[in-house]
């Protein structure tokens, strides 16, 4: 279950919605780290450990789709795990805070692995395959890391 919890985190949309969100810039650092923001999914998609540990700030946290916090290594176990199996990511939106952040807005589809999908089931929890995703990306030194991620599920309104 707490490798759902966290692989549900990745998959977040935080504060900002993309009304308020500017569009795509063509600030480098902007494209770069909505570049980052894909290689995250990536490295989870591919249980790619080591390439995630390099993108996340040491005292990375994230809010998940139920509105649970997840640590770093709450993050990392998940993608050793497996339990992304695709996604897709779309409409990307960048909105830089200063000099050292940037906040990364996206959507995504996502499909998980079988295994996550049994689990859910066990543990009778309905899955929303479409979320908004916001990444708070910071400048530490020299290198760009993620600090923050919050995934809000988009559900059909009644």
């Amino acid at each position: 279950m707490k490798s759902v919890f966290v692989l549900s985190s990745l998959i977040i949309l935080g504060a900002a919605s993309f009304a308020q969100a500017a569009p795509p810039s063509s600030d480098a650092n902007a494209q770069a780290m909505i570049a980052k923001s894909k290689a995250v999914l990536e490295a989870i998609k591919a249980r790619d450990v080591q390439a995630l540990d390099g993108l996340l700030a040491d005292n990375f946290r994230s809010v998940d789709l139920a509105g649970n916090f997840g640590s770093r290594q709450e993050l990392l176990g998940s993608a050793h795990e497996g339990f992304l199996k695709d996604f897709l990511f779309y409409n990307p939106r960048t909105l830089r805070m200063d000099n050292d952040s940037i906040l990364v807005l996206y959507n995504t589809a996502i499909t998980l692995s079988d295994a996550a999908m049994e689990e859910l089931v066990d543990d009778n929890i309905t899955w929303p395959r479409y979320s908004k995703v916001s990444d708070l990306w910071v400048r530490q030194g020299s290198e760009w890391k993620l600090k923050f991620e919050q995934t809000t599920p988009v559900r059909a309104m009644y």
